[in-house]
This record gives C-alpha cells, structure tokens and sequence, in this order.
C-alpha cells in the first residue's frame, strides 16, 4: 500500500460541502485540500457500472490534469430486491429538470419494491467507494458500506439523499432522523475513510 507524504491533495469533486468535509477529516495531517473546480477542471463522464469504476475515473482524471494526487469518492444506495439498484445511478434517479428532487426518488424506489411485492425487510446498503490516485497512474481504493433496509414513509430532515428512508441494521432511526454526528460515525463514508487514513495517512 502507498502512504501519501506530499502536501497537496486535490478532491475530485465540484461539491463545496464535499470539499469541506474531506478537508477537515484531513485537517490533522497537514494536508492542503482543494477541489477540482478550484483548477478549472470540468467532470469526466462516469462511464463505468461500479463504484469502483467511476471513482477510479474521477481521481485519475484530476491526478493527470494537476499533477497531484487526488481523492475522489463515488458512492450511494443499492436495494436488495431491485437488483442493487438505484446504486451508481442514486443521484440519477433524482434528476428532474429543475434540479434533484430525492423525494421523487424516494417514492420511485419504494414504488418499485411494491410493484415487487417485495417481502420484508427491504434490504439495502450504502456504499462508498473512495480512489486516492496519484499522477503517475497509481492508486489505492477503499470501500465503506453500511447496511439496513429502506422503510417508509419517509423519516427526518436531517442529511441528504436517500437518509429518511435508510434505516440502518440494530438502529431504531433512519439516517435522516439520526443526529449528524452520529450518522458521520457510523457512515459509509466514515468506514471507507477509517481505511484510508489507516491504509495512506496514519
């Protein structure tokens, strides 16, 4: 496994919040976080059916084009019954033409999973893929998953996506109910990056 020692690292996102967030997970290290659209790059096309595959073609995209090494993270829901769908397409199935709309996709999947009769529980898992890749076209990755089942009707304002309708395993909350501090503990992003800081940074 590579151990990162620059002091540079590009995120390969166009997502301030995600920028934000990655940066103070690394804050401890010394490392200084940018995004990509801090460098002008526009968003390859994520052409692969994995998360592993699209996370690979972020970070290698922004590697190559800064010079730098680059985290990118791909993540998202896969249901049981829909044959781990939405999954790469999870941010797809919200799009409307005035935006994202996760409601809308929230009552797809559970639409879907009547239209099944799919028996309970409804089994699901978040996952996130995290790809640290470095300019000479070498890189690490990392997976995060958690699982639970989607439930409905919807629960909580907290968190984004999929959150109010993901209730994870042995937890009495779904992810849009739970504290935001407690959810990060426990995330799919939060166990991929438990990797990647043990495997890169620690």
């Amino acid at each position: 496994m590579r151990r990162f020692d620059g002091a540079d690292l590009v995120i390969a996102t166009h997502n301030e919040g995600k920028r934000r967030e990655i940066s103070a997970l690394l804050e401890p290290f010394g490392i200084k976080v940018s995004a990509a659209s801090a460098h002008g790059l526009d968003e390859p096309d994520e052409t692969e059916d994995t998360f592993v595959g699209n996370a690979r073609i972020k970070a290698h995209f922004a590697a190559r084009a800064t010079g730098l090494p680059a985290l990118s993270d791909d993540s998202g829901i896969m249901v049981a019954a829909l044959d781990g769908a939405p999954g790469v397409h999870t941010a797809d199935w919200a799009e409307t033409p005035q935006g994202r709309d996760f409601g809308m996709a929230m009552e797809k999947v559970w639409t879907l999973l009547d239209e099944k009769n799919a028996p309970l529980p409804r089994k699901a898992a978040f996952v996130c893929t995290l790809c640290l890749a470095w300019p000479d076209g070498h890189d690490e990755v990392f997976e995060g998953r958690v699982e639970g089942r989607v439930v409905w009707p919807m629960r909580g304002e907290n968190g984004f996506g999929f959150d109010p309708i993901f209730l994870p395993d042995g937890e009495t909350e779904t992810f849009g109910e739970m504290d935001p501090e407690r959810k990060h503990a426990m995330s799919h992003r939060a166990d991929a990056f438990r990797q990647l800081v043990q495997g890169c940074f620690g």
